[in-house]
């Protein structure tokens, strides 16, 4: 694997818990995910014109040729977002259509078109209330331009696939920073032993959090070393006045008003058979991967999960007429421990994957986001003992 397409594990970086064969969402089976990457222009920011650095990414539980419904539970730690279609999961209990990403504007078109990616699929419910979630990239991208249509998001559903996910400053993950380093999308998985059922838990975010001083990685508080590759400023005449992001190469000004916070969506899979209330259990743990890394779910800050399961395929509301019961297989509720447990690991190292696998970019108003050094991290961690055998 080139350094350009490294993962965490690549790097010897350590974590817990056994790794699926992809060590992505998709290893949960059925699960597709795509991508619709917008990149284009730079400069100084011209509402409408750019510079463009968003997308589009689509998780769909079942693939795209397969609607039946999954249970599905939420949680929200810290509200500073939007994850659409939460009051009707949660009294349901369903998610009825694919999971959407993307940033803070596009919320709506990208609604607008998942409905309607779904009619021309096939997909025909009575009412579809579509899950899309955001992140905020409105400091790197032209995000009041209107330039997420309906097309990228029918590009990215189209576009799902099992098998290897894209990762980085790709899709919904385009122009977001993580811990002040390019950050986007990433993705782990962790599976059960036998003993415990061979179940599969995936986890896929799209991180755009943190500041640097809090980023802590294998135990070690790495922000506070790891000083250098601040975002910056490429020309002095695109600087935004009062920024706290310097010129780069010069000395990072004291903090000020427009340090982002940032915001974190994360979606759970699993094959083990959850019901909706089990699954608002799971979606809480994300929170505690997030707290390793050093998040602490700021105040501007939008940090909103999901958790689905594909078991129970036939559990889906369809004989409304005749009101027929339906059975569906219950996972023990004092077991989930092990479930918990696989998703704190599989998220933790989904956001660190998302920081690993972005590249160095350079968005509206020349800012730039450096990915985060491998060689610097591999180096602190080897001081501490930590760094795994690579290869």
């Amino acid at each position: 694997m080139t350094p350009d397409r490294a993962r965490a594990r690549d790097l010897g970086i350590p974590f817990t818990g056994i790794p699926g064969p992809l060590n992505a969402i998709t290893d949960v089976a059925g699960v597709e995910v795509g991508h619709a990457t917008l990149s284009f222009g730079e400069g100084c920011l011209v509402i409408g014109k750019g510079p463009v650095r968003t997308g589009v990414t689509a998780v769909l539980p079942r693939g795209r040729k397969d609607p039946r419904l999954v249970f599905g539970g939420s949680f929200v730690l810290s509200g500073t977002g939007e994850l659409t279609g939460l009051a009707y999961l949660e009294e349901r209990g369903f998610i009825e259509g694919p999971v959407i990403t993307t940033n803070s504007h596009a919320v709506g078109p990208a609604c607008e078109a998942s409905v309607q990616w779904m009619l021309q699929n096939g997909w025909n419910f009575d009412a579809t209330i579509p899950i899309v979630g955001e992140t905020y990239d409105g400091f790197f991208s032209d995000i009041n331009g209107g330039h997420v249509r309906a097309e990228h998001v029918f590009a990215a559903l189209d576009a799902a696939r099992g098998g290897p996910v894209q990762e980085g400053n790709v899709g919904g993950g385009t122009g977001m920073m993580c811990y002040e380093f390019k950050g986007g999308i990433g993705t782990a998985s962790r599976l059960l032993t036998p003993e415990l059922g061979s179940y599969s838990v995936g986890v896929l975010v799209q991180a755009n959090y943190g500041v640097r001083p809090q980023l802590r990685i294998g135990g070690i508080p790495l922000g506070p070393i790891l000083t250098e590759d601040m975002p910056c400023y490429t020309d002095p005449g695109l600087r935004p006045e009062g920024s706290r992001y310097a010129l780069c190469g010069a000395a990072t000004p004291p903090r000020g008003e427009d340090a982002r916070e940032g915001s974190i969506i994360v979606i759970v899979a699993t094959d083990a058979p959850l019901l909706p209330h089990q699954l608002r259990r799971l979606a809480k743990r994300p929170a505690l991967a997030i707290g390793r890394l050093g998040g602490v779910a700021a105040s501007w800050s939008g940090d909103i999960f999901i958790a689905f399961s594909t078991a129970n395929a036939q559990a889906g509301e369809t004989d409304v007429a005749t009101g027929q019961a339906r059975q569906v297989t219950l996972y023990p509720n004092r077991a989930m421990t092990p479930l918990f447990e696989a998703t704190i690991d599989a998220t933790e190292e989904a956001i660190v994957n998302a920081m690993v696998g972005a590249e160095t970019s350079i968005g509206a108003n020349g800012l730039r986001l450096a990915r985060l050094p491998h060689a610097r991290v591999q180096e602190i961690l080897r001081h501490h003992g930590l760094l795994n055998p690579i290869g």
